[in-house]
């Protein structure tokens, strides 16, 4: 059981690969890009719907609205696509994982951004 659990991790991890190659190729329509980039980014974003740690409900939305985004995404690229996107996947994956850099510090500065203008707001709040 636990096998097939890690089997179903590693395809969903694969799966939401997928999508971020699809969406950037011009063949596919502009609402599965849209969808696809929704469902990236929820996938990838620290932030969630429900946050985890609500017991049982916290990991709902990882459990259910993930693995829904994929399907409903997957089925909205055109088949050649799809196989285009899970070759490159797969021939990426054996060379190594990829670093986005500029992702993560874009991460990383609208982060402190938004504790700075937090800041400034409790600090207005509080010294008035």
């Amino acid at each position: 059981m636990l096998d097939n659990l890690k089997n179903k991790a590693r395809s969903m991890k694969q799966n939401v690969f997928v999508l971020y190659l699809s969406y950037r190729d011009p063949r596919v329509p502009w609402y599965a890009k849209v969808f696809a980039m929704l469902v990236v980014a929820y996938a990838f974003s620290p932030i969630d719907l429900i946050p985890d740690f609500i017991p049982i409900l916290g990991y709902l939305d990882d459990i259910i609205i993930v693995p829904i985004g994929i399907m409903l995404a997957l089925k909205m690229i055109p088949a050649p696509v799809l196989l285009d996107c899970r070759a490159k996947a797969d021939e990426i994956r054996k060379n190594g994982k990829p670093n986005n850099w500029l992702a993560g510090a874009l991460f990383i500065a609208i982060w402190v951004l938004c504790a700075i203008w937090g800041s400034i707001v409790l600090y207005k709040m509080f010294m008035n």
